[in-house]
């Protein structure tokens, strides 16, 4: 399956740890992730030479080609925001986990189109996030 993983790169990089994990797991489990690299700790000196339109025309393709998206959204993020909004747009299946605590906004937990998850840890992340791909 082709995922396209999405999660805070300019606004903030504490969930960092997860992003690897998550991206690990499917990657070990045979998916496409075209995105793999936002969860290493390097891809902010990578995304920075990159222009702006590029990194738009680049995201938007790979939403449109993949077969869902897995967003971690415990920082906020516009650009995470943007395409889980295109990609529901689109009508990709979209999965949003965020850590137990964080306030997340309403946009996202209110959203009947998307499926919304909490989390305690690594391993709970990556273990709905099997699930949720299992059923896809």
């Amino acid at each position: 399956m082709n995922i396209y993983f999405s999660c805070s790169v300019t606004g903030g990089r504490n969930d960092q740890p997860v992003y690897a994990a998550l991206v690990d797991w499917m990657l070990a489990h045979g998916h496409t992730v075209p995105t793999a690299h936002l969860a290493r700790p390097g891809v902010m000196t990578e995304e920075a030479e990159i222009d702006p339109r590029t990194v738009y025309d680049r995201d938007t393709a790979w939403v449109d080609a993949c077969d869902a998206v897995v967003a971690e959204v415990s920082t906020p993020s516009h650009g995470a925001g943007y395409e889980i909004a295109y990609a529901l747009l689109k009508g990709k299946p979209v999965l949003c986990l965020a850590v137990n605590g964080v306030k997340v906004s309403k946009m996202i937990t209110g959203n009947r189109l998307l499926t919304f998850a909490r989390y305690v840890d690594a391993g709970d992340a990556v273990r709905l996030m099997g699930r949720f791909l299992e059923r896809r």
